[in-house]
């Protein structure tokens, strides 16, 4: 099991302090994780995320609309769907009424893609947790914000 005071060669000077500490360093490491995973099917978690809401929306979405749904805002969210296009992941749709209004589609290309990623490819992620602590850990999140 981790130990943040170790891992950062750290003391903290109260709780509060050491858990937001450990909440970036956590984070980080889930981001790693993920990005590590993700390599060996081309894509960004970020451009998975888009996929799957993608998916789960079964039509396609303004840009804006996409933007709002990402688990992470990401800025570059456009330049994001841009590597999804030039991979055959998405379509581009734009509007016929106002130019400046985009429609974003998944393709079979970025439907089998999610087909081949496993459902549960975080799971290991939360391999020390029980469903009680994970229960636990994300209510104490959501109080946070």
């Amino acid at each position: 099991m981790g130990d943040l005071a170790k891992d950062i060669n750290s003391k903290f000077e109260n709780n509060r302090v050491k858990a937001m500490l450990n909440i970036i360093y956590t984070a980080n490491w889930i981001t790693s994780c993920q990005n590590e995973f993700f390599k060996d099917y081309g894509i960004s978690p970020q451009q998975y995320n888009i996929l799957r809401i993608l998916k789960g929306a079964e039509e396609a979405l303004k840009v804006q609309t996409i933007k709002d749904r990402m688990l992470e805002r990401s800025p570059n969210a456009t330049r994001l769907m841009d590597k999804l296009c030039s991979k055959n992941l998405i379509d581009r749709f734009p509007s016929e009424h106002d130019r400046r209004v985009v429609k974003i589609a998944i393709t079979e290309e970025g439907l089998d893609l999610l087909e081949s990623i496993p459902m549960d490819f975080n799971k290991n992620l939360l391999k020390n947790l029980n469903e009680k602590e994970a229960e636990q850990l994300s209510d104490l999140l959501d109080k946070m914000r």
